[in-house]
């Protein structure tokens, strides 16, 4: 995925599918041999890491449609996280970000992840961006 800085393994996203204004939507399929699985579920760890990489990406598409590199960010806080149901393997993850306000090299970030179109996992970040 040319838009986060990620790398294989640690991918959590497989394609972007909508970007605008910073918002983004990918989409994941759960593999069995994706690192941040356990059993036959994509774990919570799986779906917050998910939820950045969607927001990494959004940043990403417009650092690209620039000629500039993507920026790397850091989770500095995850607020109000819940999950309802983890997705198995196989499962097909639809991820949406939504950027609420940026601050300098912060943003406050809401991530819903969507699995046969409910919301099963859903937070609000503060990622900070580097130069």
């Amino acid at each position: 995925m040319k838009y986060i800085p990620q790398a294989p393994p640690f991918e959590m996203i497989d394609a972007l599918l909508d970007a605008a204004g910073g918002n983004a939507t990918t989409t994941l399929t759960i593999r069995p041999d994706n690192i941040l699985v356990d059993g036959n579920a994509f774990t919570a760890a799986g779906l917050i890491e998910n939820m950045a990489q969607t927001a990494a990406s959004g940043a990403g598409f417009e650092a690209h449609s620039r000629q500039q590199p993507p920026q790397v960010g850091f989770i500095g806080a995850v607020k109000g996280f819940y999950v309802s149901q983890l997705p198995q393997v196989h499962d097909r993850i639809i991820t949406k970000t939504t950027v609420l306000n940026v601050i300098g090299q912060v943003q406050v970030v809401k991530g819903e992840v969507f699995l046969d179109g409910h919301c099963i996992a859903g937070a609000e970040y503060k990622i900070f961006l580097q130069d």
